[in-house]
């Protein structure tokens, strides 16, 4: 069988070469990347490894043994420059070159940047590695005030953190409210409650002016002239898909390297899956979300979470070895922030009905969005067993009585059978 090179040694690099052995493929399986280190675990880094709760030795996804008994080989510290599509090579910075049958692209995301004056100065931080994290981690232990920005998810998360650790932090985040494009206000107003009961300052609506300081940051100015001390600052402003190998080998590419429900790119020889990967998913199409064209007449979406990647990375191995399944999964994700733990299902945009479970008062409560009668979302908080409920009730399509879904006594997983 021919060999499989998978570019990024990533979430999904790591669950594609897995699930590629374990469909049966038998050739040779090599996976590039450009860290020093193997795959790791990244959400942690913006949670309990900036918390400093746990170590790097806790992060790998695989053991050597692993990957050595799968007869995965790893070049990790090596980049990808050039895909020769008709040669069906791809040609790496140590100057070699290496053959594949199939290949797949795993590239990930990066950061986007801040571009405004004093940008460039000392203790300006972004986080999507371990080099990061460890260089944010640092940051901390010898800064008394931090500024983030960015109301996001990461942005969130990172604030959660250094407040554990004593930073006084402000949030400096340019829509009206948190988390704008990924929940309901019910759940940004929640979260900033919860921040700011941690003592985190916030400035909504606001737009960052420029950096202040002389070889390392002091303070940021926003553009109302507000001046605000910083000994360090961290900016989530997004990730840009890593597109430019597929771009420049001719693929089709639009906001992430297109897809289709197989997770087969414009060349039948080469899958992506990852943040790198923009998929038809029936379950955000069907609320009205997308960005750009698919291959084929459905829109695309990037989901960036560990679930979308590793979902997607088997669709793509099964795919590869000749088991083609199409990608199906409810999309889910989570976050950690202080004691509380947010887990997503589903989507909530296009939702027409809002049923809450529980007292949002509390800090453990369950809201179920319905559209045209079907439950297509919900966000728990410190509720797992109705998240996992929540997901299965979505999976399939029901149209559930809202008095049962909110009575607390009637547990969500017993709807699925009615």
């Amino acid at each position: 069988m021919a060999d499989l090179v998978i570019i990024g040694a990533s979430y999904a690099g790591t669950q594609l070469a897995l699930a590629a052995r374990a469909n049966g493929f038998a050739g040779n399986i090599t996976m590039i990347g450009e860290e020093s280190h193997p795959p790791y675990q990244r959400p942690p880094l913006s949670k309990a490894f900036l918390r400093n709760e746990v170590d790097a030795s806790s992060l790998p996804l695989q053991s050597p043994e692993r990957f050595a008994e799968e007869r995965i080989t790893l070049r990790t510290g090596v980049t990808a420059l050039r895909i020769e599509r008709e040669a069906r090579k791809v040609e790496l910075s140590d100057g070699s070159e290496i053959g594949y049958g199939h290949l797949a692209l795993t590239t990930g995301a990066r950061c986007r940047t801040l571009t405004c004056e004093g940008s460039g100065l000392g203790n300006v931080h972004y986080l999507r590695n371990l080099a990061d994290a460890c260089a944010i981690r640092d940051a901390a232990s010898r800064s008394r005030t931090a500024v983030v920005i960015g109301g996001g998810f990461i942005g969130l998360e990172v604030a959660a953190a250094l407040r554990t650790l004593g930073v006084e932090v402000a949030v400096v985040e340019m829509q009206d409210r948190l988390l704008q494009r990924a929940v309901p206000p019910l759940i940004s107003t929640f979260l900033m409650r919860a921040h700011a009961h941690e003592g985190v300052r916030f400035h909504l609506s606001s737009r960052v002016r420029r950096l202040l300081g002389h070889a390392s940051v002091e303070a940021i100015e926003l553009e109302s002239g507000e001046v605000i001390a910083a000994d360090m600052v961290v900016a989530g402003l997004g990730v840009v898909p890593n597109v430019e190998l597929a771009q420049a080998c001719g693929l089709v590419v639009d906001n992430g390297i297109v897809v289709d429900r197989y997770a087969r790119t414009s060349d039948p020889q080469i899958v992506a899956a990852g943040d790198c990967a923009a998929y038809p998913n029936p379950w955000l199409n069907a609320v009205g979300q997308g960005v750009g064209q698919g291959v084929g007449t459905k829109r695309c979406v990037r989901v960036e979470s560990i679930q979308s990647a590793n979902d997607l990375a088997r669709v793509a191995a099964a795919t590869l070895a000749d088991r083609a399944m199409p990608y199906e999964a409810v999309p889910w994700f989570w976050s950690d922030q202080y004691d509380y733990k947010l887990q997503m299902a589903g989507a909530s945009a296009g939702h027409e009905q809002i049923v809450l479970r529980g007292d949002v008062e509390s800090g453990k409560f369950t809201a179920l969005y319905l559209r045209d009668g079907t439950l297509i979302g919900a966000d728990t908080v410190n509720r797992p067993l109705d998240h996992l409920a929540a997901r299965r009730l979505i999976a399939a399509r029901v149209r559930p009585d809202p008095t049962a879904l909110q009575d607390e006594s009637i547990p969500l997983k017993s709807l699925a059978a009615a």
